[in-house]
């Protein structure tokens, strides 16, 4: 250790743990060299010119330690440990409601792997800690400078060789329930925090768990640092919280990552003071650095305002960083830091008690929610102290026995009372019995811990066990009972003038809603957009935000969006205020929710793994929500490059569905097709045919993939041939096609049959021979399965279908049939609205409507054929006199079909109709003579 010599302040503390260590190490030696190094480093921080101010994160004993020492020393500088790029966010703190978070995100990375995107680091901030102390001291006060030296959120990453990095261990409850919405307000966020102080030592921490007799890390630093120190003086605080960090800081564990990254924060936070103090020639005795205590025991040589300077820090990488404010809780910041639940809420509550008990006036933001319209009172100059060396506070501290704390009936008792209150609330059949079993117990369980006054921690486990039970009856138990009685999960909210300029823009847009979308919870929204045509508007930013931001955020009750229909009644459940998180983050990729819609179009088409259907549903989204042409030509000539390089047919289905969808929009909303709906008709006509033959014999592809082909050729067909497409590629990829699974067999039998290559008698044939083969009839149902599949590309085969599925439950027997229902029903329900109503309403037309009829009823396809009708002969005299005497159409008609025929030579006889059925022309004549 430079910088420290033997003899000095701590002199006799070091006496005393020498011969400690002599007494139970056996002889000084490792643990000896452990002590006096704790004392040393110590000893080191005292007497640093700049001064450090130890912290642990959401401590209320830190946020009054800090609170006095700013009234009393009132630097005119203050460091403080947190991302040097969040300081322009830190004045719009005043416009929030504590608790929030602020955030540092990027979406475009340049530096860093791509499968770490997004990026995003968050620094929550409640009331009741010390950095929200020094922030509204410095804002608030005039002349005073707030410089922010830790490491960058570029750095963050930079330092980070995993993604998973921050991660810490979680101490929370095992029967702990699921995290909700709350809990996860910070999402996947890296967190970073002022004075993350917790051993890193396992066994170090089980030792003071066991012995403390507590459950879990916060309850120990409650009852053995927060009360203790909640009263004592700045000396005192100091000291403590400078051994505390130097004893964690020499007994962690050697994680060689870990320990480099936290000394080159040191490095960096001292490198940048350094070239603060020199820049700007500001004495160190009138500055004040705010860190954890961990990093406030560093042994790094850049330590303090005349360390050495051979850090170099790294440039930021290429990545576009944006900040912003969003909302946080008490449970949030539980999750990300594996604190215990409801510990900072006990935080917040012992923080509002400590304020009365020792009368401090903390800072707060002007401006802000809860701080009051009374001008603040100008901090009255504080007198030069003269600078005294550091006087040993800490053995006194060590050598002092624990101050019992009295117990307060009055406290417990109104504790008792009103969580058996809560509990009859919440549905428990609880009593004053009940109340009474909680404080004894409560008192009970402080004396096995060696206690005289109950912590929350043991009321809340009291509580649990006298008033849970083994079905929790209503939707909270008893521990989050006691939880939100304590304080509750306060959740904290950004305030409009702090939202990024898209955020703002919604709320304007919906104002004419007269909603409180800023409040959280659930609120229905009705838009009669017949009656106010303009709340129209408002519907088109209600559907842009259904499709950006999560489940849940904006959902539609009644109401529909698709192509070529204009809205009448909306009504919708908005949660606005729950998902404000998404919505600032939403702001950080535009200015417009417009601009960011278009931007996520444009990246999801132009993904590597984007497929024709992905694109097909961006170009559709971009007329839907953005009634941009442009885009939509744009998008849909991509998707046709996109179908070029395809090589399966996994997404035909779809692609079929929304190019469908898409040729009925344009063909009512437009003049004419656009140009790339008509190259894509043509090159998926192209396409498929020459992919039907191998997509019949693919083991990878579905029927109903293969089905889907054939509707997209058999629907397209007529624009296909008309824009210069040739038939006979189709005839030619059928003829080339032989599946040997039934199922296809059968489509590609149903494909025969549209194009009139097979005769609708002979397909039937087909099938009457499958029934009549014992051999062939287990395999019969996956002939039926492949004719449902074919009413997509053929509907004119419903008929024909009922037919079959009807002959199948006439002729098959059970052991058969039976197992093939649920392979129908199932086929059915994929095929979606597409497919069942073309049976049911065939089968509505043939069937009888009345159940008397049944018994005679003949099904159509048993009876007899009508004869087919004759034509006269060619050399017959039966036609009109017209055709004869103005033979050069039919001329060319009978050339273009390739028919030799020869007109009669006889003279037409007339119209032998009339002749025969003269009343309908005497009718006429008598008609038109009157007339």
């Amino acid at each position: 250790m430079s910088g420290v010599v033997s003899g000095g302040t701590f002199e006799a503390l070091r006496g005393q743990l020498h011969e400690a260590a002599t007494e139970f190490a056996d002889g000084p030696g490792a643990l000896e060299g452990i002590l006096r190094g704790i004392v040393d480093d110590v000893e080191r921080a005292v007497r640093e010119p700049l001064e450090i101010f130890p912290v642990c994160h959401h401590s209320p004993a830190s946020a009054i330690a800090m609170a006095r020492r700013l009234r009393e020393k009132q630097p005119k500088t203050v460091y403080l440990e947190l991302c040097e790029d969040m300081a322009p966010l830190l004045t719009e703190l005043r416009n929030c409601r504590l608790p929030v978070a602020v955030q540092a995100f990027a979406t475009e990375v340049e530096g860093f792997p791509a499968d770490w995107t997004p990026l995003s680091v968050v620094a929550p901030v409640t009331e009741a800690s010390a950095e929200y102390q020094a922030i509204a001291y410095a804002l608030d006060t005039p002349g005073v400078e707030l410089v922010l030296v830790d490491r960058s959120s570029d750095h963050v990453f930079q330092w980070e060789t995993e993604r998973t990095a921050a991660q810490q261990t979680d101490d929370t409850d095992p029967d702990a329930p699921a995290a909700d919405e709350d809990t996860a307000l910070h999402g996947d966020a890296v967190g970073v925090e002022i004075g993350d102080l917790r051993p890193r030592f396992a066994e170090l921490e089980e030792h003071l768990l066991r012995h403390g007799r507590v459950r879990h890390w916060s309850e120990w630093w409650h009852q053995f640092v927060e009360l203790p120190l909640g009263d004592s003086d700045h000396d005192t605080y100091r000291q403590v919280m400078l051994l505390i960090g130097s004893l964690f800081r020499r007994l962690a564990p050697g994680d060689p990552h870990r320990v480099r990254v936290d000394e080159d924060r040191e490095r960096y936070m001292w490198t940048r003071m350094r070239e603060h103090l020199a820049a700007t020639g500001t004495d160190p005795a009138d500055c004040l650095y705010v860190c954890g205590a961990f990093h406030a025991a560093s042994r790094v040589a850049e330590f303090g305002v005349h360390g050495s300077d051979t850090f170099t820090i790294s440039p930021p990488s290429g990545t576009k960083w944006r900040h912003g404010l969003i909302p946080s809780s008490h449970a949030a910041i539980e999750a990300q830091f594996g604190l215990a639940a409801g510990s900072v809420s006990i935080a917040a509550t012992e923080w509002a008690k400590n304020l009365k008990r020792t009368r401090v006036r903390p800072f707060r933001l002007a401006g802000q929610a809860g701080a009051g319209t009374k001008p603040r009172k100008t901090l009255p100059v504080a007198a030069p102290v003269p600078v005294a060396p550091p006087a040993d506070r800490l053995t006194g501290f060590l050598q002092r026995p624990p101050a019992l704390d009295p117990l307060d009936e009055a406290e417990l008792l109104g504790w008792s009372v009103d969580i058996v209150r809560a509990a009859r609330r919440g549905g428990y059949l609880a009593s004053t019995a009940d109340a009474i079993a909680v404080f004894e117990t409560s008192i009970l369980l402080a004396g096995m811990r060696d206690r005289a006054k109950p912590t929350p921690y043991d009321f809340q486990d009291a509580a649990v066990t006298c008033i849970e039970k083994d079905v929790v009856p209503g939707r909270r138990d008893v521990r989050r009972l006691v939880e939100i009685m304590m304080g509750g999960d306060r959740v904290g909210r950004v305030g409009y003038d702090a939202l990024p300029p898209l955020a703002r823009d919604v709320h304007d847009r919906l104002a004419p809603l007269n909603l409180r979308l800023q409040q959280r919870g659930v609120q229905r929204a009705l838009l009669n957009i017949a009656a106010q045509p303009e709340l129209e508007r408002c519907s088109d930013v209600l559907w842009m935000l259904r499709r950006l931001l999560p489940q849940g955020a904006a959902r539609p009750i009644m109401g529909d969006r698709s192509l070529g229909e204009r809205p009448i009644q909306e009504s919708w459940d908005l949660a606005l205020g729950t998902h404000q998180r998404e919505l600032i983050e939403l702001g950080y990729e535009g200015v417009s929710i417009e601009q960011v819609l278009e931007q996520r179009l444009r990246r999801t088409a132009y993904a590597p793994q984007a497929t024709t259907a992905t694109v097909l549903e961006t170009v559709e989204d971009a007329i839907l929500h953005l009634r941009s042409r442009r885009l939509a030509d744009e998008l849909g000539g991509h998707a046709l490059t996109v179908l070029a390089g395809e090589r399966s047919v996994d997404g035909a289905p779809e692609v079929l569905r929304r190019i469908r969808r898409l040729l009925a929009y344009y063909r009512t909303a437009e003049p004419v097709l656009p140009a790339w709906i008509e190259s894509f008709v043509k090159t998926g006509y192209a396409h498929y045919c020459t992919q039907l033959p191998t997509a019949f014999t693919d083991d990878d592809a579905t029927v109903r993939q293969v089905a889907a082909m054939l509707g997209f050729l058999f629907s397209m067909e007529g624009l296909a041939l008309s824009l210069g497409c040739d038939r006979t590629q189709l005839e030619i990829a059928l003829a080339q096609s032989h599946p040997a699974e039934p199922a296809r067999t059968a489509l590609l039998w149903a494909a025969q049959t549209h194009l009139g290559t097979l005769p609708r008698s002979a397909l039937r044939e087909r099938c009457d021979e499958l029934l009549a083969n014992p051999l062939v009839v287990p395999a019969y149902p996956r002939y039926l399965s492949g004719f449902v599949h074919a009413l997509e590309p053929v509907p004119g085969l419903a008929d024909f279908v009922v037919e079959a599925v009807s002959n199948a439950f006439a002729r098959l027997p059970d052991p058969v049939l039976l197992p093939w229902l649920p392979t129908l029903i199932t086929t059915l329900r994929a095929g979606g609205t597409e497919l069942a109503p073309l049976i049911v309403r065939e089968a509505g037309r043939l069937f009888p409507a009345r159940l008397p009829e049944l018994d005679a009823w003949v099904p159509p396809w048993r009876l007899p054929e009508n004869p087919p009708a004759r034509f006269p002969a060619p050399g017959a005299s039966g036609g009109v006199s017209l055709l004869p005497a103005n033979p050069a159409t039919c001329d060319a008609l009978a050339d273009l079909l390739g028919y030799d025929g020869t007109w009669a030579t006889a003279a037409p006889a007339g119209a032998g109709l009339l002749a025969e059925h003269p009343r309908t022309a005497a009718a006429l004549e008598a008609l038109l003579a009157v007339s």
